[in-house]
């Protein structure tokens, strides 16, 4: 266990669960993800030996087959599983934010029927929002539910869905515009409902077709794609929660345990840079002495354990709030904003370290400096963040004038 990022006041269990995912980390992950990565290939291996684990249960409760387990467990396991390989996290990260919102907004039949099977990794998840003309602008979103009869006729084309192909349960967010009068605020228009469909590519059930992948710069391996809906047929049953118009209030709670989880990323990638940076340091030599013996490597050595021991400190403190039940969407964003922002910085400082050597593919650097970028857009840009940061903060200090 490393010096740096440690957790203060974690239970027996806890410990345990993060030790063994630390050992699976160093085990079966590090040693092939660059491999992996470079081809774009799927993690089999890895995602069975999560499911072993019972790692796709880990949130869900145990009267669904689940572990039970914490937010912040969940955090502190995400955080292990990006150091070895930030797409790993990423498979994991989406089935949790709909076994999450089914968990506290589902029916009882929807939890009893999807829960235990998502569990086991059997039912696995990706929720959708984002359009592709949309943006960071939810409330702009066109992808329509209409009822007809006892069900739902939904069309549209939706953008940027991590485990699009791998998944068979993705919650979709629409326009639901039935029992709203004209002038209705655009966030209470909106529906979420659970769409079932078989794993692969092409159509994939009449009315749901999956293109292939999206071919990115980083955070290969996992598959992220559009989906395009032509008058998919959905039962009314499968509306989340069993009424219209609460779709974006469910989205946003599930997307602040996702602001979380790209914190614990974040924490996760920067850990891995610095543990590169700290290393080759010591191993390269320049002017008859190892590179870590020079004061310019030893000041970026340091800023990037305080940026680590940082972001690490807030992303566990938007963990444990959201726990506690209260509201996090503050410390979540602040979490999310520095997290990212100080993992790419982190990467950037490890890959100068590392001098010509860091553009080499044959370095594990390399893949970071590629990954990186992705969380400074993933769940919310950093000025969306700054925005929900800026606003809830107007609210607590209000000015009594």
């Amino acid at each position: 266990m490393s010096r740096l990022a440690q957790t203060h006041g974690l239970t027996d269990i806890q410990q345990e669960i993060l030790s063994t995912v630390r050992d699976f980390v160093d085990k079966e992950i590090i040693p092939v993800a660059t491999e992996l990565e470079h081809r774009d290939e799927y993690p089999t291996q890895i995602v069975e030996g999560l499911k072993e684990l019972g790692l796709f249960g880990l949130m869900i409760p145990e009267e669904y087959g689940g572990l039970g387990e914490s937010l912040l467990t969940y955090a502190l396991c995400v955080e292990e599983i990006a150091r070895g390989w930030m797409s790993v996290s990423g498979i994991i990260n989406t089935h949790f934010i709909v076994a999450y919102m089914l968990k506290q907004h589902g029916t009882q039949e929807q939890r009893e029927y999807f829960l235990p099977r998502m569990a086991t990794g059997e039912v696995r998840g990706a929720f959708s929002m984002s359009e592709p003309a949309l943006g960071s602008d939810v409330s702009a979103i066109s992808t329509k539910g209409v009822k007809v009869g006892d069900e739902y006729a939904l069309t549209g084309q939706k953008m940027w869905l991590t485990n699009g192909g791998s998944s068979t349960l993705v919650a979709v967010l629409c326009r639901t515009d039935e029992g709203h009068p004209e002038g209705t605020t655009p966030h209470k228009s909106m529906t979420t409902f659970l769409v079932e469909k078989e794993p692969g590519f092409g159509e994939v059930r009449p009315g749901l077709t999956i293109p292939g992948k999206i071919e990115k710069m980083g955070y290969k391996g996992v598959d992220t794609t559009e989906m395009i809906l032509d008058g998919l047929r959905i039962p009314a049953n499968r509306v989340l929660g069993g009424t219209t118009g609460r779709g974006f209030y469910q989205m946003m709670d599930g997307v602040e345990v996702g602001r979380v989880n790209v914190a614990a990323r974040g924490c996760g990638v920067a850990q891995r840079a610095f543990e590169l940076g700290v290393s080759y340091a010591q191993q390269r030599h320049t002017f008859g002495k190892p590179i870590a013996q020079h004061q310019a490597i030893q000041f970026k050595l340091a800023e990037m354990a305080t940026k680590v021991e940082a972001a690490h400190a807030m992303m566990v403190n938007a963990a444990r709030k959201k726990d506690s039940g209260e509201r996090n969407d503050l410390e979540a964003g602040m979490a999310k904003y520095l997290a990212s922002e100080y993992c790419k910085e982190v990467v950037e400082d490890a890959f100068r370290i590392h001098g010509g050597y860091g553009f080499s593919k044959e370095y594990e650097i390399e893949r970071l400096y590629r990954e990186a970028p992705m969380l400074l857009i993933g769940e919310g840009t950093a000025e969306i963040q700054k925005m929900i940061i800026g606003r809830r903060l107007l609210e607590e200090y209000r000015f009594q004038g």
